[in-house]
């Protein structure tokens, strides 16, 4: 029994770990080196941004000759990459297949016909004239001086053309993460509802068309929390930490810090770093070190990849306004109001899972919730997102019930006092748990819709 409340516990802790908008920093006891500064054209920078989270180069490449000719080792790299990332769809053979003459002489005409290649080989109408398909999809765009065929490609030209490929390839295949996605309006305002997941993978993108277009033609996102904005996160550094001397040594038992002492030492984290940060900062920034690894990618990378991450970067590469629903300060406080008891609780739960490990670690549930959020299968991720929520408890309280409310109030607001489109991303357990905020906005009157009909 004590287990199975272990588990369910640990289980807990991941959805607030990932469904609360919060990014809590990541502790690591390596020195930190000065940012050093990408070689990127504007013009690329929205390209590159959504190329990151494929997975088809690594970010590396931004510090070594980026705008300088590729070089024949990461032509290969990233086509082999690209080459991958396509095979993934599973798309039937075509059975005509004949590929292209090729020379793999790194000029621009010749990586695009290396891209043909790959996706000719798929029963998709992509014609018979790599270039002619190239400029079709928008893949091929030159310059107006030309398409600059025979000029050697920079590696950036290369990355460009392989993420603008994948993208259309995606679209051509019409495959793509859905996600699981509502829709609500009235007489003049259209409200898209997406649950999100605050970490995520290069699997999860890219995104189904249909789903990026409606975030395009929004006229704002609205989000639990803007975790861009620079001075809300001064804030929450500030309520994380101890201040007048206090530690954590200081607020939890001596069996619940023995604990951290043993998890730092298997993590080589320095204790005097660590024991200055309060219960409910630990919680979540070991929960995440807990899975370190389990994906292929750092904690740091799976939250870059993180669902709400993505759109918060395209509103601001947009110039798209982002309207906060709760904000990075009522979230700390939030989680700073909870009493000592609880914040141990949830830290003592997170220790556990570490040195103790359970057959339904975090890692397993992770990735049903990134599948079902994959295929936009709500009835899947709801299962396996209320299997594991848990008993009623201060933390859960804090979690769901008033804020799907105040959310839904101000989601209306919008609705009634607005006019347009408008995108909201928010955690997926504000719209699976008992009277989310789909509930509601029901209860008031609205029909919410799956968007996906």
């Amino acid at each position: 029994m004590m287990k199975k409340m272990m588990k369910r516990t640990s289980a807990v802790l991941l959805g607030a770990s990932l469904m609360l908008t919060t990014v809590v920093p990541v502790i690591h006891a390596e020195e930190q080196l000065q940012p050093q500064v990408p070689s990127i054209s504007p013009w690329a920078i929205e390209t590159l941004n959504e190329g990151e989270k494929y997975g088809i180069f690594p970010m590396e490449w931004y510090y070594d000759g980026f705008l300088e000719e590729i070089s024949v080792d990461k032509v290969n790299k990233l086509l082999a990459l690209t080459e991958k990332k396509i095979a993934t769809l599973g798309l039937a053979e075509n059975k005509q297949y004949k590929p292209v003459s090729v020379k793999n002489d790194n000029t621009r005409g010749d990586i695009v016909k290396r891209m043909y290649n790959i996706v000719a080989r798929y029963d998709l109408p992509v014609g018979k004239d790599a270039i002619q398909f190239m400029k079709e999809q928008n893949i091929l765009q030159g310059s107006p001086n030309g398409l600059h065929l025979e000029k050697k490609a920079t590696t950036q030209q290369a990355v460009i053309l392989a993420v603008r490929f994948i993208k259309s390839t995606y679209a051509l295949a019409e495959q793509g993460s859905k996600g699981v996605a509502w829709i609500v309006e009235d007489e003049d305002t259209t409200v898209y509802l997406l649950g999100s997941i605050h970490l995520g993978t290069t699997d999860l993108y890219p995104f189904d068309k249909k789903l990026v277009t409606a975030f395009n033609e929004s006229d704002a996102l609205l989000v639990e929390a803007n975790i861009l904005d620079t001075k809300a996160l001064e804030y929450y550094s500030e309520k994380a930490l101890y201040t007048e001397g206090k530690t954590l040594k200081d607020a939890v038992a001596p069996e619940t810090y023995a604990k951290l002492e043993q998890v730092a030492k298997l993590y080589d984290l320095p204790m005097d770093q660590l024991t200055m940060q309060k219960p409910w900062m630990l919680s979540s920034a070991l929960s995440m070190l807990a899975m370190d690894d389990s994906f292929g990618l750092t904690p740091q990378e799976m939250t870059m990849h993180g669902i709400d991450v993505y759109f918060l970067l395209n509103a601001q590469l947009q110039q798209k306004p982002v309207i906060e629903l709760e904000g990075v300060k009522a979230q700390v406080d939030m989680f700073d109001a909870l009493s000592p008891e609880a914040q141990e609780q949830s830290l003592v739960a997170v220790l556990d899972s570490i040195i103790s490990p359970s057959d339904e670690n975090q890692s397993k549930i992770l990735k049903e919730w990134f599948t079902s959020w994959n295929k936009g299968n709500v009835e899947e991720f709801a299962k396996s997102f209320q299997a594991m929520e848990g008993t009623s408890s201060e933390f859960n309280k804090m979690l769901f019930g008033l804020r799907d409310e105040q959310m839904a109030k101000k989601i209306m607001n919008v609705l009634e006092e607005k006019e347009g489109k408008y995108f909201v991303v928010v955690g997926s357990g504000h719209f699976l748990v008992d009277k989310n905020i789909r509930y509601h906005l029901e209860k008031s009157g609205y029909n919410v819709k799956p968007f996906y009909q």
